[in-house]
């Protein structure tokens, strides 16, 4: 059956089916999507080998189900998040605009990076940073997180309530405390490297952007996207610095942790956070 595709000047359409995507994982009443795209395959899909597969449709991508979604159905693992299929990628080219959704974002940066760097040859930073982004992926992948970006020393990934789960917010600081784990952070250890980490959860913007003649992306944009930014530029080595949206949400004691209250470039008025620390981390 033929795809149908709301016109693409219909930005309102377009939102509410960006919203219902990352809300519930499912389309908007009249649209119809590729006969495997449809919920009512999963259940197929996920009696298919092998492992690995796409942990929210279940589509396999190895052993003979790998072949045939590869082959056939053109299917292959998220550049976003390998533990996912491309459908988010091929839904931001069917599909142009975004819509403004409430999630959960955390940014991860190394600690003195510059300084590092001029102590290093460039291939032992290339090799250190490389180590970092794996052990800060494999965490934020395996918590259903999408990778917004890398940003040479560090990185940006958001939660959705789709593949997240409602909580979001606390799926987020999971996350964050796997990353400070991986990272040799922890009571009485010392890091092999030092990253800071920033969370915080408020409405953005997610959506598509494309550049002529490149590929198109998907990107969050707003003011708790630079908030987020903002908090983990104060964290310290060993740090998790959570916004009152996260925490809030996440259903962690304030009263556990220390509050802060946070100036921070741009913001006019002092922002509260809270800080879960090296010590905390289990």
């Amino acid at each position: 059956m033929e795809e149908k595709r709301f016109p693409e000047s219909n930005n309102k359409i377009n939102s509410e089916v960006w919203r219902t995507y990352l809300t519930t994982g499912g389309t908007i009443k009249g649209m119809q999507l590729p006969w495997f795209e449809r919920p009512f395959f999963r259940p197929i899909f996920r009696a298919l080998p092998t492992e690995p597969r796409c942990q929210i449709c279940y589509i396999p991508f190895q052993g003979i189900g790998g072949f045939i979604s590869k082959r056939l159905l053109d299917v292959k693992p998220s550049n976003m998040n390998p533990h996912m299929c491309d459908v988010c990628e091929r839904f931001a080219e069917r599909f142009p605009g975004g819509t403004e959704l409430e999630i959960s974002i955390l940014f991860a940066d190394i600690r003195g990076s510059t300084p590092l760097a001029e102590k290093l040859e460039n291939r032992e930073f290339s090799e250190l940073i490389h180590r970092f982004y794996v052990a800060g992926t494999k965490a934020l992948y395996s918590n259903n997180a999408l990778i917004e970006k890398f940003m040479g020393d560090g990185l940006t990934a958001f939660f959705a309530p789709a593949f997240a789960g409602p909580n979001h917010a606390a799926t987020a600081i999971k996350a964050g405390r796997e990353i400070l784990r991986a990272t040799g952070h922890g009571a009485g250890k010392t890091p092999w490297i030092p990253v800071g980490i920033g969370i915080n959860t408020g409405v953005a913007f997610i959506g598509s952007m494309k550049m002529e003649g490149a590929r198109t992306d998907i990107t969050i944009l707003g003011d708790v996207v630079n908030t987020t930014a903002r908090l983990c530029s104060q964290a310290a080595a060993g740090e998790l610095l959570v916004g009152k949206g996260a925490m809030e949400m996440s259903g962690l004691s304030k009263e556990e942790h220390e509050s802060r209250r946070l100036s921070l470039k741009g913001k006019q008025e002092a922002v509260e956070a809270w800080s879960i620390k090296t010590s905390e981390v289990k």
